[in-house]
């Protein structure tokens, strides 16, 4: 979930890939085909569409993580599967060098 002046921006990336290569068409179908506005409702609920829910594997429970200038969705269960996978990863050798100068 972007704001919407980021998304048209990465839109406008998005739609400059090459279209010969099949990763870049791949990416762009998905992420531009996909694409759609979204409101909330009174309760400040995000109303997604039935499509995007199928696509995202959505069910009753949402989790929405915050990525710095976007928000990743997610179906809670999934989330909580992932998210113990990556905690309990073993990172050695395997931390890019940006990352390796932050402290956490």
């Amino acid at each position: 979930v972007y704001p919407l002046p980021d998304w048209e921006e990465l839109e406008r990336k998005l739609v400059r890939l090459p279209s010969m290569n099949r990763v870049a068409r791949r990416i762009v179908r998905i992420m531009v085909g996909y694409a759609t506005e979204v409101d909330m409702d009174a309760n400040g609920r995000l109303l997604i569409s039935r499509e995007l829910r199928d696509f995202a594997s959505l069910e009753r429970n949402a989790m929405l993580i915050g990525q710095g200038n976007k928000f990743e969705l997610w179906d809670e269960q999934t989330w909580n599967t992932k998210r113990d996978e990556w905690l309990n990863e073993d990172y050695d050798g395997d931390m890019p060098a940006d990352l390796e100068s932050i402290s956490f």
